[in-house]
C-alpha cells in the first residue's frame, strides 16, 4: 500500500514537473516493457481521470437536451410564434373569403354589363330592320321636334353605361387585391409591388362617374299673365313645409292657366313664408307682379277681404276644408262664398283621378274677383309637366320657388366651414318612417347596417370625403351608422348642423335678421345644404327629398349618382304589421 501511494505521489510529481519543462529542453521518454505488470494500475488510473473529462463533456449537452424536453422549457419559446402563426393563419382565411365574395360580386357585374350589351344588340338589330325614322313632332310641345336616330343614341348610351360598369369592375379588381395582400403587410408596406402602369386612378380614367346632369334644351312651358284684379287664393293645409311647398307650385300653374295673381296664405292659417321663400325673386323671374302675400292683399282691399267663390278640385272633404279650418278662415277677416266641388263624382273615389290641361280651364274659369280651389297637394294634374326642371311656367331664371337670400348665403358659409367643395348629402329620414314604409307594397325603411352598405357604394363611386347628413334619427342610430361608413380603412365623417357658438361665424346672418332658431329656417337650410352637394342621397316616398330634387334640377346641380337610398333594394329585414 505504501508502494501504491508512493508511485501516485511520484508519478504526480513528474507530471507537473514534466508541464515546467523548458521548450527548449528534451524530455527523455521512458520506455515500458510489454508485460511490466508493477506499472499498470498506474496507467490505468491515469487513463481513467482523463477518460473523466472526456465524459462529462459528452454528457453534460446530453443532460441538458434530457432537462429541455422533460421540464417542456421550449414552451416558453414557441408560445409567441405558435400565436403569431395561428392568427396570420386565420387572417389569411377570412381575407381569401372576402376575395372570393368580392369575385362573385365582379362576376354578377360582368353577367349584368354582358347581357345589357346582348339587349341593346338585339334592340339595335330590330330597329335596323324597322322602316326609316320619321320626325317626331309633340303636339305638348311649342318647339318642334327632332329626328331621333335611334340605333345611335342606343349605341352612344350603351357605350358610356359599358364604360362607367367596366370602371366599376376595375375598381372591385383592384379591391380584391388589397384585400388578398392585407395580410401580408409588414407595417405600413406591403409586400405586393406597386406598378405605375399597372395602379388605377378613377379620378385620371377619362370618366366622369358622378358628372352633373344636363339641364333639357327646351321646356314646354306657358305664359303668367295675370288679369287685373283677378286673384287665386292659396289654401294649403296638409302636412308639413314641403307639402305646403308642392300645393303652392301647384296653385302657380292654375293661377297663371286661369289668369289670376296669386294670393300667399296669411302666416295665422299657414306658414310665415317670408322667412324661408324669396317672394321678391318670383315676381323678378318672370318681370311683373304675379305673386303678392297676405298683408298686401288685406291692405289693398281696406281690411274687407272676401273670398268670391270656392270651385274645390278636391271633392271629400270640399276644398279639403274642414269646420276648424273654415272658422280659422272666418276669424282671419274674410269672409267666405259658396263652396262647391268641381267633380262631385270624385267623392266616391280613393285615389285621385288625373287631369290634363283641358279639363281644368273650363272647370275652374270664373269672372269672380277672388277665387280659391282648395289644397291642392294631392291633385294629380300634368304631372310631368309641372315636375319638370325649371317648373312648367315660362320664366328667366333657373327656379321659381326657392330659399330666402339669408338662407342661401347661410348654406353657402356652412359649406365653406364645414364640407368643402366636394361632398356627399344624405337625407336621412327615421322619425315616423318605419311604420310609413312597413304599410306600403315596398317598404323604405332600411336597418342601419344594410343602409352603411348602400351608402358606401355612393361614396366608392363620388370619391368624396364627408358626407352631410340631414336626419330626424335619434343619436344611437346615427352612431351606429357613423360606426359603419368606412370606406379604405378610413371612417367617412357624417357632419350635422352644430348648435349655434358665438365663436362661429357661418349662421350670423340668421342670428342678426333674429330668424335664426325657426325650426322653418333650419329645415330650409338642411334642404338648402344638401342641394348644393355634389351627389344627393335621398329618403324614398319623403316630400323633404322630393324638394331637394326640385331645387337641384333647377340650380343644375343634380348628379348622375343621386339616388335613393338602397335605391332598387328591399329592406333585408322587415317587421310584421301590428
Amino acid at each position: 500500500m505504501e508502494r501504491d501511494r508512493s508511485s501516485d505521489s511520484s508519478s504526480d510529481e513528474e507530471e507537473e514537473r514534466g508541464a515546467l519543462v523548458p521548450q527548449n529542453e528534451v524530455k527523455t521518454r521512458r520506455r515500458f516493457a510489454a508485460f511490466e505488470i508493477g506499472d499498470l494500475p498506474t496507467r490505468i488510473r491515469r487513463g481513467f481521470w482523463t477518460s473523466k473529462r472526456y465524459l462529462l463533456v459528452i454528457c453534460l449537452p446530453l443532460v441538458v437536451i434530457l432537462l429541455f424536453f422533460s421540464l417542456d422549457l421550449g414552451s416558453l419559446f414557441r408560445g409567441v410564434s405558435i400565436i403569431q402563426a395561428d392568427s396570420t393563419g386565420e387572417r389569411m382565411r377570412e381575407s381569401e373569403l372576402r376575395a372570393i365574395h368580392l369575385l362573385r360580386n365582379q362576376q354578377l357585374g360582368f353577367l349584368r354589363l354582358w347581357n345589357r350589351t346582348l339587349s341593346v344588340a338585339h334592340s339595335g338589330s330590330e330597329v335596323s330592320r324597322s322602316p326609316p325614322s320619321v320626325p317626331f313632332n309633340s303636339s305638348n310641345s311649342n318647339t318642334s321636334g327632332k329626328v331621333v336616330d335611334l340605333p345611335q343614341s342606343l349605341n352612344s348610351v350603351s357605350f358610356e353605361e359599358f364604360r362607367l360598369a367596366l370602371l366599376e369592375q376595375i375598381k372591385l379588381n383592384k379591391q380584391i387585391q388589397n384585400t388578398l395582400l392585407s395580410t401580408h403587410r409588414v407595417g405600413n408596406a406591403s409586400l405586393g409591388s406597386s406598378d405605375d402602369n399597372v395602379d388605377f386612378d378613377s379620378s385620371s380614367s377619362g370618366v366622369d362617374v358622378c358628372r352633373k346632369v344636363e339641364r333639357p334644351a327646351e321646356r314646354r312651358t306657358i305664359e303668367w299673365k295675370p288679369q287685373k284684379d283677378r286673384y287665386l287664393f292659396a289654401i294649403c293645409l296638409s302636412g308639413q313645409m314641403s307639402n305646403h311647398l308642392i300645393c303652392l307650385e301647384k296653385h302657380m300653374f292654375f293661377a297663371a292657366l286661369l289668369g289670376r295673381t296669386l294670393i300667399f296664405p296669411s302666416s295665422k292659417l299657414d306658414y310665415q313664408y317670408d322667412r324661408v321663400l324669396d317672394i321678391d325673386h318670383i315676381n323678378e323671374c318672370f318681370g311683373r307682379k304675379v305673386v303678392i302675400t297676405f298683408e298686401e292683399f288685406h291692405e289693398m282691399k281696406n281690411h274687407k277681404m272676401r273670398i268670391d267663390r270656392f270651385i274645390c278640385y278636391i271633392a271629400s272633404p270640399p276644398c279639403y276644408l274642414d269646420g276648424e279650418h273654415i272658422k280659422r278662415l272666418e276669424k282671419s277677416g274674410i269672409s267666405l262664398g259658396k263652396i262647391e266641388a268641381a267633380w262631385p263624382e270624385d267623392a266616391k273615389l280613393k285615389t285621385q283621378k288625373k287631369r290634363v290641361v283641358d279639363d281644368i280651364v273650363p272647370k275652374f274659369s270664373s269672372d269672380d274677383e277672388v277665387l280659391a280651389i282648395g289644397d291642392m297637394f294631392y291633385a294629380d294634374v300634368e304631372e310631368e309637366w309641372v315636375m319638370q326642371p325649371g317648373g312648367p311656367l315660362a320664366h328667366k331664371c333657373k327656379t321659381v320657388i326657392q330659399p330666402s337670400r339669408l338662407i342661401i348665403l347661410t348654406a353657402q358659409r356652412f359649406v365653406q366651414t364645414f364640407l368643402g367643395s366636394n361632398y356627399i348629402a344624405l337625407h336621412f329620414r327615421r322619425h315616423g318612417f318605419l311604420k310609413f314604409c312597413n304599410v306600403k307594397k315596398e317598404s323604405c325603411f332600411y336597418p342601419i347596417p344594410q343602409a352603411a352598405e348602400c351608402i358606401l357604394r355612393v361614396v366608392e363611386r363620388a370619391n368624396a370625403p364627408v358626407i352631410y347628413l340631414s336626419t330626424d334619427a335619434a343619436t344611437s342610430e346615427t352612431d351606429l351608422l357613423q360606426s359603419l361608413v368606412v370606406f379604405n380603412d378610413k371612417p367617412v365623417p357624417l357632419v350635422k348642423r352644430p348648435a349655434h357658438a358665438s365663436a362661429e361665424k357661418w349662421d350670423a346672418l340668421l342670428y342678426r335678421n333674429h330668424i335664426a332658431g325657426d325650426s322653418q329656417v333650419e329645415a330650409m337650410l338642411d334642404k338648402t345644404i344638401c342641394a348644393l352637394s355634389n351627389v344627393f342621397i335621398g329618403a324614398s316616398g319623403s316630400t323633404f327629398t322630393e324638394d331637394i330634387i326640385r331645387l337641384r334640377r333647377g340650380w343644375e346641380s343634380a348628379s348622375q349618382c343621386d339616388e335613393y337610398l338602397c335605391q332598387g333594394e328591399l329592406p333585408n329585414y322587415i317587421a310584421e304589421l301590428q
